[in-house]
């Protein structure tokens, strides 16, 4: 995750608020010839933002309207992306129908709110952009049965830096939000993402998963089970919310792999391994190299260690790796009074194996 700025962080909008405010910029011009720029939509809590217009194009029998996504401050993949929507007739009684054009992928996995087959936007912006058309049908006397097609151009080069190809959604990127609104570094959305790669894990019938906190752990738990990309969640330092997650919605096995300096705070208790929320106990280290046989000055050197990697170099050859391992699942075990059988692998820097505990 990039590093938070500091001071006051501006707020952004989400890919659902930009794709309602284009929508409705369309509809608008749809019945009328005359797009509103900029175009007001009202959030669910009642906010009413409203969005400049990058592009308006009015065709015999559609409009399209485009706007620019503003993510505020949040290193968000999509900020400065164009979401546009085309609003077409659709068939007399059909009501609002979704259609993904490029850059919008589609579901081809279960396990998402949204089944496969359906363009990959959520029910929360399809609800928003469902009330701003009928709100402006109603305004003008007539039924929303309208085909409302979204795009994002360079979208599926965008959708590869995001969950989607783990998660089944192929040909682009998903319209989300829930409020409309973008909190920067709220971390809800890697949140969430663990709570969907964990239901699609459920529903394809996966049943050994691996949390891994980086690309390098997440190689080595793939390559030590044969583990294919959808069995592996990026938890990334969210180890808690994925295990509060787990224990509502269990799955038969899972195996939790990370860098020994993460780890070790998750042996030391901590349930959010980002290195501004925790800190490795370089004491308790020591400890714990001394109960593992370290002499003296081996466990002094530990405890004035810099880092977590350079502690673990001191104490080569007395197994400090499987004892972090060891704490560290009986720390996770402590969050799930489901079943699940568990094991963690401890991987090193050069994604070297050096700690196993575990089934």
């Amino acid at each position: 995750m990039a590093r938070k700025p500091q001071g006051v962080l501006r707020r952004g909008w989400t890919t659902g608020a930009c794709a309602a405010a284009a929508a409705r910029a369309a509809y608008q011009a749809l019945l009328t010839g005359d797009f509103p720029d900029p175009v007001t939509i009202r959030l669910p809590k009642g906010e009413t933002p409203s969005f400049p217009l990058a592009q308006q194009l009015l065709e015999d029998g559609s409009a399209c309207a485009g706007v620019i996504k503003d993510a505020g401050d949040d290193p968000d993949v999509t900020h400065g992306a164009l979401i546009v929507a085309q609003v077409a007739p659709g068939v007399a009684g059909a009501g609002i129908t979704f259609h993904a054009g490029s850059g919008v992928g589609t579901v081809t996995k279960p396990g998402l709110p949204i089944p496969p087959g359906e363009p990959a936007i959520n029910p929360a912006p399809r609800a928003l952009i469902a009330a701003m058309l009928e709100e402006v049908a109603a305004q003008h006397e007539t039924i929303a049965d309208v085909a409302v097609t979204l795009s994002v151009p360079d979208g599926e080069r965008m959708a590869a830096h995001t969950w989607n190809p783990r998660l089944g959604i192929v040909g682009g990127l998903s319209i989300l939000g829930t409020t409309g609104i973008v909190i920067p570094y709220s971390c809800s959305a890697w949140i969430h993402s663990i709570h969907q790669g964990i239901d699609v894990a459920r529903a394809t019938g996966v049943g050994h998963i691996a949390g891994a906190t980086g690309k390098t752990s997440e190689a080595v738990v793939r390559r030590h089970y044969g583990l294919d990309e959808a069995s592996v969640v990026d938890m990334g330092d969210f180890v808690g919310g994925m295990l509060k997650y787990l224990d509502s919605h269990p799955v038969p096995r899972l195996t939790i792999a990370g860098g020994f300096a993460k780890l070790t705070k998750l042996a030391q208790g901590h349930m959010d391994l980002h290195s501004g929320r925790s800190q490795v106990d370089f004491d308790a280290l020591a400890a714990l190299a001394e109960r593992l046989g370290a002499v003296a000055a081996v466990a002094g050197a530990v405890r004035k260690a810099n880092t977590a990697s350079e502690a673990l170099g001191l104490a080569d050859g007395l197994g400090l790796g499987d004892a972090v391992a060891a704490s560290a699942r009986d720390a996770a075990l402590e969050r799930l009074s489901a079943a699940i059988m568990l094991d963690v692998l401890v991987v090193d820097r050069q994604g070297k194996l050096v700690g196993h505990a575990g089934p």
